[in-house]
């Protein structure tokens, strides 16, 4: 594969001696993680299981929810190596390459670089490069996972960011192809949304966290400390049962939706990526794992609420967030299952 104009970005893992590194060593180590930290982790599937797996037996763009920094990305990886023999190339943002020896680790494990933080013009340059780094891999027949937005959501309200499919758009757009063509070149990249669900969120605290201090200082960010904490924490924290659920593909319900409202194909390329967006959200929602909550949750949420310390803490709201993170994700499965239907 010549990607040689990428390597500013690139993940470096493309020889055949991955497979090797991969069961003996990488594989072990998640293993090993799976044991200590989670009740054990789950390969689902939304629908028929054949349908989902003819979807991605050429290679798949998987887009996800996202939970956790690094874990969301490398048990995904796992799974679906030891399931499928596919072997995703994975989009990490360039704020967790924190270290020059993080940062060649990741690559290697198959991770591009997500550029940010520069200026508007530089950002736009960036997402070029980036939307052509990803082309190539798909019409090579790679695989990939991004996660549906930039960051995690903190309260688990799991919506697909507009943004992220302008970025896969912009190389459409530099092909000049007429905005009838643009349902055609998303079916190329042959988008399987995958659903991510944690009985328990390690960062939960850190979230809430989080969330009371932007409310009290609207202009606080993270510092590269925080996303280490983040990395950390998210690693080696207990998460319950996990459970990775894949769905169709998109293309499916583009062609359906196409087939009953034709005219859609002629709306200008974001009213297309809205609808877009709104398929990929039903398909995680439908496919996210519900657990039941007894009284013993109470106890739990009191517990992480114990783990926050900060200044004026506002535990009534942190209290409120944290029952928030894990109220979403039911709250939106029972709306997609009302408007929403996949076939089971």
């Amino acid at each position: 594969m010549k990607d040689k104009e990428f390597n500013d970005i690139r993940a470096y893992r493309t020889h055949r001696f991955d497979f090797i590194s991969d069961f003996l060593i990488v594989f072990p180590l998640l293993q090993s993680l799976a044991w200590r930290t989670t009740d054990g982790i789950r390969l689902d599937y939304l629908g028929d299981r054949k349908k989902v797996e003819a979807d991605i037996k050429g290679g798949a763009f998987f887009m996800t929810n996202h939970r956790d920094i690094v874990m969301d990305a490398a048990w995904l990886s796992y799974l679906l190596r030891t399931h499928y023999f596919i072997r995703p190339f994975m989009g990490v943002g360039n704020n967790l390459f924190a270290k020059p020896w993080i940062e060649h680790l990741m690559r290697y494990l198959r991770c591009f670089a997500v550029k940010r933080g520069a200026g508007p013009h530089a950002q736009l340059e960036n997402s070029k490069h980036l939307s052509a780094y990803i082309r190539m891999l798909r019409e090579n027949g790679k695989s990939i996972w991004l996660a549906q937005r930039e960051g995690r959501a903190k309260d688990s309200n799991d919506l697909t960011q507009a943004g992220v499919l302008h970025m896969l758009a912009l190389s459409f757009e530099a092909e000049n192809r007429p905005v009838e063509e643009f349902f055609d070149f998303v079916k190329q990249l042959n988008i399987c949304p995958v659903s991510i669900t944690y009985e328990f969120d390690p960062c939960d605290y850190l979230k809430a966290r989080e969330m009371q201090l932007k409310r009290d200082n609207p202009h606080w960010r993270k510092t590269k400390r925080d996303d280490v904490e983040s990395m950390k924490t998210g690693i080696k924290g207990y998460k319950g049962r996990v459970v990775y659920r894949l769905t169709p593909s998109i293309n499916h319900d583009i062609d359906a939706m196409l087939e009953q409202f034709p005219y859609y194909r002629g709306l200008p390329v974001k009213d297309q990526i809205d609808h877009l967006c709104f398929i990929i959200d039903q398909h995680i929602f439908l496919g996210y794992e519900i657990y039941e909550r007894g009284t013993d949750f109470d106890k739990y949420i009191e517990s992480r609420l114990a783990l926050i310390d900060i200044p004026n803490k506002d535990e009534a709201f942190l209290r409120d967030k944290l029952y928030e993170m894990y109220n979403y994700p039911v709250i939106n499965h029972n709306k997609a299952k009302q408007h929403y239907h996949l076939a089971q």
